[in-house]
């Protein structure tokens, strides 16, 4: 039975379609404070994070009616815009999305909304430029299932579609906050945690470290690494050892590597 729309269009010049093409633009997404996910499987994780959907495109030969029924029993009020297929390949990224654009309203990163358990396993992630490394690590954390990540100095905006898209949504599923490295450290020691920071120099191997307790572990990006600030503040210093000819590693599989390890140690 096919899924009946709000409203169909089919110009490019409509208000509606402006609006979503708006959204492709970071100051826009911030202004407006919503983000554009595209794919079934990235709108399920919005879903299941129950974040508010504002509106949805889509194509009525390709959409799933099944998930814009899902959404529309999780957000009643939002639009469901039909398109024509000229409009949508203005606006998808890529072609297995499913026939679904939707437009959601963005969350607060802020460090005072994060709500942790006692003996928190946190990954601080400084500085990572690239939105599929970030997206990747958010993969990881949600694989992991660890309790928070922090993104500090972020140079993008947290839902960039690259990110929405490498991340597979979980940008919607991890607990994230955004801050300084000034706030980041000052919001560390007063939650009592202890901090390891990924650095190749004066470092013990990273399976030798004990990693019970509140913990934070600190990964920067493959050409500089974590900065001084970090360095300075951690309690230990932590390295990969490295056996090949090159000295660094993609800072998603170095944040893979370690986390691992210490869901090892906490149990699993």
């Amino acid at each position: 039975m096919k899924f009946q729309a709000t409203h169909t269009i089919s110009s490019a010049a409509n208000p509606k379609f402006k609006f979503l093409l708006s959204l492709e633009k970071s100051k826009f997404r911030k202004e407006q404070q919503m983000a554009m996910v595209e794919g079934e499987k990235e709108i399920e994780m919005a879903i299941a994070a129950q974040v508010k959907f504002h509106s949805v495109y889509f194509l009525s030969d390709l959409a799933s009616p099944n998930l814009l029924k899902q959404i529309q029993q999780a957000s009643p009020q939002a639009e469901f815009i039909e398109i024509n297929d000229a409009l949508f390949s203005k606006i998808s990224y890529r072609e297995s999305t499913g026939g679904i654009i939707a437009c959601v309203y963005s969350k607060q990163h802020t460090l005072k909304n994060l709500n942790l358990p006692e003996n928190s396993l946190v990954l601080i992630v400084e500085g990572v430029e690239k939105p599929g490394n970030l997206g990747a690590i958010l993969r990881t954390a949600d694989a992991c299932g660890i309790d928070a990540v922090i993104a500090c100095q972020l140079p993008t905006d947290l839902y960039n579609p690259n990110i929405i898209r490498s991340s597979l949504g979980t940008v919607f599923t991890v607990p994230i906050a955004i801050g300084t490295n000034t706030e980041t450290q000052e919001w560390l020691k007063t939650h009592g945690f202890k901090t390891l920071c990924t650095n190749l120099h004066e470092a013990s191997d990273y399976h030798q470290s004990d990693y019970k307790g509140n913990i934070a572990i600190v990964v920067g990006t493959e050409a500089t690494g974590v900065s001084e600030d970090w360095i300075k503040f951690a309690d230990q210093n932590i390295k990969i050892p490295m056996l090949g000819k090159i000295d660094s590693m993609n800072v998603s599989v170095a944040a893979a590597i370690v986390l691992y390890e210490a869901k090892r140690q906490r149990g699993f």
